[in-house]
């Protein structure tokens, strides 16, 4: 028996796709931990869980472009790291890993399995890091450098290669029929298609959805709900256009209030949901895209910010879907974009093809294999 630790943030989007990949590992014999900030982390993923880092953050409204780009690194990332390197040296002297599985936005990970010698296999919960998506700002680049170069010297471990990219392999939660080739230069890519494991249960209102009528599901994710209070309403009109369909909106702020058929929840079981959803309008999360593709559902993306409009822009590449201005499309535009296709069945072919594309890279068993494979020449 081996053991495997998964080193994560406090982000439920990055956590999810390591809930299956972590039951895989677990029904082929492997022992199991987590390290990361809790009780988030705990609260996602039960099991052994060490603790590691802080949750005491908050992104400011409104920030796009460098701004958010700047937020990210210098207001959550780098500091997540600071304050997550001692749990995560505490775990793995404590747990004795033989691999550590590292979330690409979980750099504490990256420096300790370094410092101590241990392979490690970066999870690349989004494929937008691998577009380079900074090739054409050279000095948001390099200042991007420096902050890891930062980490480096603070915590004593040598080195100038990428934290976000491991050198023994980094394992895609997508597929290339959707991402497109890697852009930027990483050892061993591994394009698995999405880890798609059973959550914890979601109370949800099953008795307001019409029998027989398909549903469409809006949602914003988790972290998205102060910037989305006017989007979210707009959808909400443009879905009372709809007879033929009912809407769905998920609103964790509590910004709509209920009204006709639209049902309007705080957060919905959106796995159990799919099966049932003939269209999806989304932020372009990289959870919400894969398993809305995994179902052969298509999309209507409004990207925020981060690596959103990587995504919709792959999203409307594989033609499985439209994108939209988020901080300007209103309910007639909604409402065109979501006609279109729920109506064109060339956007449910494009869907089709990124749902079969999915189910042929292999998923969680593909991230195992590879994990097995670091490991075997080690013991």
């Amino acid at each position: 028996m081996s053991r495997v630790l998964f080193v994560v943030p406090p982000l439920a989007g990055h956590v999810h796709p390591l809930v299956g990949v972590a039951a895989v590992a677990g029904e082929r014999g492997h022992e199991v931990a987590w390290v990361g900030p809790c009780p988030v982390v705990r609260d996602l993923v039960g099991g052994r869980v060490y603790p590691a880092g802080s949750t005491a953050w908050r992104r400011p409204g409104g920030l796009r472009a460098f701004a958010a780009l700047r937020f990210l690194w210098a207001g959550f990332l780098v500091p997540l790291a600071d304050a997550m390197v001692p749990g995560v040296r505490a775990a793995v002297a404590d747990f004795d890993p033989d691999v550590v599985v590292v979330d690409q936005q979980a750099f504490a990970g990256a420096l300790v399995a370094q410092e101590v010698g241990l392979p490690w296999v970066t999870s690349a919960s989004t494929s937008a890091e691998l577009a380079d998506p900074l090739a054409g700002m050279p000095r948001v680049a390099a200042w991007v450098r420096e902050q890891q170069r930062g980490l480096r010297v603070r915590h004593g471990v040598e080195g100038d290669d990428d934290l976000r990219f491991s050198p023994y392999s980094v394992v895609v939660f997508s597929t290339v029929e959707l991402a497109g080739e890697p852009v930027v230069a990483v050892a061993d890519p591994r394009y698995v298609g999405p880890s798609l494991a059973a959550r914890r249960p979601v109370e949800f209102p099953w008795a307001r959805l019409r029998p027989d009528t398909p549903v469409v599901l809006v949602t914003l994710g988790t972290t998205n709900s102060e910037a989305g209070g006017r989007f979210l309403a707009e959808c909400a009109l443009a879905l009372g256009d709809f007879p033929a369909v009912q809407g769905v909106v998920v609103d964790p702020g509590g910004c709509l209030a209920a009204s006709g058929d639209v049902v309007v929840v705080a957060s919905a079981p959106v796995l159990d949901l799919l099966p049932l959803t003939a269209a999806v309008i989304c932020h372009g999360g990289h959870n919400t895209v894969c398993e809305t593709l995994a179902h052969g559902v298509p999309l209507v993306v409004a990207p925020i910010r981060d690596d959103q409009p990587a995504l919709a822009d792959q999203v409307v590449a594989a033609g499985a879907g439209l994108r939209l201005r988020f901080d300007h499309a209103r309910a007639e535009d909604i409402t065109a974009a979501l006609r279109t296709v729920l109506t064109d069945p060339a956007f449910t072919r494009g869907a089709t093809r990124v749902r079969t594309s999915f189910h042929q890279a292999g998923g969680a068993h593909a991230v195992v294999s590879r994990l097995e494979d670091l490991i075997a020449p080690s013991r």
